[in-house]
């Protein structure tokens, strides 16, 4: 009988989730223009596109090498949400001609990061002592 590692699992989740947003994350250190367009479109305070360094590339870091998880992943999961209200509320009612949900991606994403803040990171992660881990 093979013997359960959910520490694994939740090692190999933590370096899915958290190294595919870094990509998104990098293609933003080019600047947040178009997000402050979204935003002041919306009447939100332009300075609130910032937060997406911490969305797509501070949280992520955290993930990855398993350093306060819950509580990085909590940041994660509230990026998420204002990205769906921002930009992709109208696409979680959208089937596409494959069946998905269109906004499937960013669903994932969010649903995944709560999940991390409540499993934690598990025995593979730098820091495992602390509630937030």
């Amino acid at each position: 009988m093979m013997k359960r590692e959910k520490d694994l699992g939740i090692l190999m989740i933590r370096i899915a989730i958290a190294g595919l947003m870094l990509f998104h994350g990098i293609a933003k250190l080019k600047g947040v223009d178009p997000i402050k367009g979204m935003l002041a479109e919306r009447g939100i305070p332009e300075i609130l596109a910032y937060g997406v360094y911490i969305t797509e590339i501070v949280a992520p870091i955290l993930i990855l090498i398993g350093y306060r998880t819950r509580l990085a992943s909590l940041a994660f999961f509230i990026g998420m949400i204002f990205i769906i209200f921002l930009k992709h509320f109208e696409n979680i009612f959208i089937l596409t001609n494959t069946g998905a949900v269109k906004a499937e991606l960013v669903l994932m994403y969010t649903i995944i990061s709560l999940a991390l803040f409540f499993t934690g990171a598990g025995k593979y992660a730098v820091s495992t002592k602390n509630n937030w881990d």
